[in-house]
């Protein structure tokens, strides 16, 4: 039984004096591996949409990030950042030198805006095909194989022998003209997914080359890829080995590769493991080297909290410098495209879970995720590991961070969704100013954005403009503020 949908209000929040603030767990200093790092404050990957088609930092891409950077974070991520050199539209790209330059100028402008202050670290993720939802016209005409084992079924469908030797333009027109229930009967599993949804490789179809090649290949990658956030001057990389791309598939109970890297939970690490060890000696001992996995697939068949806890004990050992956890977010359970649309991995209940709202279930959004967190830590720390956890998700105040910390469920509290709402909330807080924080309301804007790959906002930001302020710019379509609104701490009397 579906539970019902509950409107939940944001909690109240006592907000620390500046005292408090000081002597909190939250704003106090750190290490990672041998990084020292001013507070335990982290914003999480954050996709803008504002690079090039061609992967490379922009004038908007700088002025993101050195809006986040003026909140001075412990430690900022830069978003997903894809290791292959190959099209994937205006998302960031590190898979050739080429795209050095303008990261390197990325990391001066949060050095400049922070104040020295923030630890920069670049997320990076390899991800496979997914297209977009064909009409059926199109899908029949040139996409679908026709295939001896589909001639046979239609044969079948339509007791007619003749359809298994009919000229294939023929096939096509039958079933391109055909009702649903014959479609159905004909296409297999897959080839239906691909009329209904789209065509989306999975790291288990190893009877496609460049899948079944995949071990050999990510390793290297990863390692390149790093090497050149380290060449940029980012502080650290993070590994992405979470949600509905590559790596996550490989750590997934639903990988039942027979070649040794699927089915049992030891074979399903071996390629993160193995990337992890590639990266480690292309960057070196000190540089440090992150984690983004899940603490639970959420769809079904999928990896659960006892599968992340062994898989976050074997990446401590391996010499990985912190854990991020993150739950769900996966295709397999994702709502239907419409046509022309590529499936999300945001909108069934596994993306639910990932970017829970205050429109939901009787549990709210609030601090969900924590208890993956903490059962990976306490599993990490029986090992005998000092690995840093960091958590987040429905993170909204101080109480709420500072609490997470002081049980020991996490050593870093990460806030995405708050920090766009208002990237100085961490300055607020330090200085007593808690009650101007602009607070998330948890509605999910910013993610219906990125869905449709348009440029991120935050609604609130176009309700907030400060006194005198000018020459607001806007998105590409021209509806909304592009960033959020400038805030100066107050000066001291």
């Amino acid at each position: 039984m579906t539970e019902p949908r509950i409107k939940h209000s944001i909690p109240d929040a006592r907000w620390p004096t500046e005292a408090e603030a000081a002597a909190s767990l939250w704003f106090s200093p750190t290490h990672i591996g041998r990084l020292a790092v001013e507070q335990r404050t982290w914003v999480p990957a954050m996709v803008p949409w504002r690079a090039t088609e061609d992967g490379f930092v922009t004038a908007e891409v700088l002025d993101w990030y050195a809006r986040f950077a003026e909140g001075r974070p412990g430690v900022l991520v830069v978003e997903a950042t894809g290791i292959r050199d190959i099209a994937s539209g205006p998302l960031l790209r590190i898979g050739d030198d080429r795209f050095i330059p303008g990261l390197r100028r990325l990391v001066e402008t949060v050095r400049e805006q922070s104040a020295g202050h923030t630890r920069l670290f670049i997320q990076i993720l390899d991800f496979l095909t997914v297209r977009r939802r064909p009409e059926p016209a199109t899908f029949f005409a040139r996409y679908l194989p026709i295939s001896s084992p589909l001639r046979e079924r239609l044969a079948r469908a339509l007791t007619d022998e003749r359809w298994r030797t009919a000229a294939e333009g023929d096939v096509r027109a039958r079933l391109a003209a055909a009702e649903r229930s014959l479609v159905e009967a004909v296409l297999d599993e897959r080839e239906l997914e691909s009329l209904d949804y789209g065509y989306r490789e999975r790291v288990w179809d190893t009877h496609l080359p460049w899948i079944r090649d995949l071990p050999r290949v990510l390793p290297a990658l990863f390692a390149a890829a790093a090497r050149r956030a380290r060449d940029a001057g980012f502080d650290g990389v993070e590994l992405h080995y979470a949600h509905a791309y590559t790596m996550a598939s490989f750590l997934s109970r639903l990988n039942d590769r027979a070649d040794g890297y699927g089915g049992s939970r030891e074979q399903r690490v071996r390629v993160p493991l193995e990337a992890l060890a590639a990266v480690r000696r292309s960057v070196g001992d000190e540089y440090v080297v992150g984690i983004r996995f899940l603490g639970d697939d959420v769809v079904a068949g999928g990896s659960r909290i006892d599968d992340a806890m062994f898989y976050g004990v074997e990446l401590a050992a391996a010499g990985a410098n912190y854990l991020s956890v993150s739950k769900g977010g996966r295709f397999e359970d994702a709502r239907q495209p419409k046509i022309g649309e590529a499936v999300y991995p945001y909108t069934g209940a596994s993306g639910y879970e990932c970017m829970p709202t205050v429109l939901g279930d009787a549990r709210g959004p609030f601090g969900r995720n924590v208890p993956l967190a903490a059962a990976i830590r306490r599993a990490v720390r029986e090992a005998g590991h000092e690995t840093p956890v960091v958590t987040s998700g429905g993170i909204h105040s101080f109480e709420q961070a500072e609490g997470i910390l002081r049980r020991g469920e996490a050593d870093f509290v990460g806030a995405a969704r708050q920090t766009l709402a208002d990237p100085d909330w961490f300055r607020k807080i330090r200085l007593g100013l808690g009650p101007q924080v602009r607070r998330c309301q948890f509605t999910n804007y910013c993610e219906g954005l990125d869905q449709r790959h348009k440029q991120v906002t935050c609604k609130l930001w176009d309700r907030d403009v400060a006194p005198g302020e000018r020459d607001v710019r806007m998105s590409l379509d021209g509806k909304r503020r592009l960033e959020p609104p400038a805030w100066r701490p107050p000066t001291p009397s």
